[in-house]
């Protein structure tokens, strides 16, 4: 990690995704990008050594966007992963209370974590979506009789006040991020493995063959969902996480029987498994 100078991330300042990249890459020059795909393009450029992004929420599930990239973009690996826990917090210009609030700005997934609480307290108010949930602060600052959901972390930069802290539906909400680089990491003894597939769709049990490949190695998936491939209603492509670096003979294995298999084939990297 003390090779790399510059971290791109999803921003401005005060991000879920700045905390991730402060907190895997203390040392590193943080580069905010307007987009994931932005932040994506420094990295396959040479403009920064790594990017941070989103990738899955336990309450929203997949972050599509940094999917789908992974799934296009060639010149880009996962060399890594981290796990926040999320706490949103309700903030609006100093001195504001509830009632002064008509409109509520936030990252379109941090609205959905929040759905709940925004039903049961702001049924009149409207929301809007903003690319970030700094950005939303930073809007929020700036509008009157306007609220933002972010991080603690925003209200400080920005100089908002918290209302109300931990106002997402669940508790246990957390985001895993990927440390994305122009290639994998090297096996460390507890890796995983992320990749993405297409079968026939018109040969029935192609899935299960394929999915047979790592069952039959005792290969655990811990992870398995599809996405629209853009070909055709009802053509999938396949995403899946193993335990195991793609070098170790059994993943190796699995690997090339998968491919042989598959229409499309990619593997997105191989990467130490986080621990919290």
């Amino acid at each position: 990690m003390s090779a790399v100078q510059r971290v791109a991330y999803l921003g401005p300042a005060g991000t879920n995704t700045e905390v991730a990249a402060l907190r895997y890459y203390p040392d590193a020059e943080r580069v905010p990008c307007a987009t994931v795909a932005a932040a994506v393009r420094a990295v396959q450029s040479g403009d920064v050594d790594r990017a941070i992004a989103a990738v899955e929420n336990s309450l929203q599930g997949t972050i599509t966007e940094t999917v789908d990239l992974l799934i296009r973009d060639d010149g880009l690996a996962i060399c890594g992963e981290i796990v926040l826990a999320i706490e949103h917090c309700l903030m609006v210009q100093p001195g504001a209370g509830a009632n002064d609030i008509d409109i509520i700005y936030s990252h379109p997934q941090s609205l959905g974590q929040c759905r709940r609480y925004l039903e049961s307290h702001f049924t009149e108010v409207r929301t809007e979506a903003a690319l970030s949930n700094s950005e939303a602060v930073a809007v929020m600052m700036r509008t009157p009789r306007s609220a933002a959901i972010g991080p603690a972390r925003a209200a400080e930069i920005y100089g908002a006040e918290i209302l109300e802290r931990g106002i997402e539906d669940s508790a246990v909400n957390k985001t895993r991020f990927v440390v994305l680089g122009r290639e994998g990491a090297a096996p460390t003894g507890s890796d995983k493995t992320s990749l993405a597939f297409g079968v026939a769709h018109d040969r029935p049990g192609t899935l299960v063959s394929v999915l047979h490949e790592f069952a039959d190695r005792s290969i655990s998936l811990t992870k398995i969902e599809s996405r629209p491939s853009g070909a055709d209603l009802g053509v999938y492509i396949f995403l899946i996480d193993v335990e195991g670096h793609r070098d170790t003979p059994l993943v190796a294995q699995a690997l090339a029987a998968v491919k042989e298999q598959a229409n499309f084939f990619k593997v997105f990297g191989s990467y130490p498994a986080w621990v919290e």
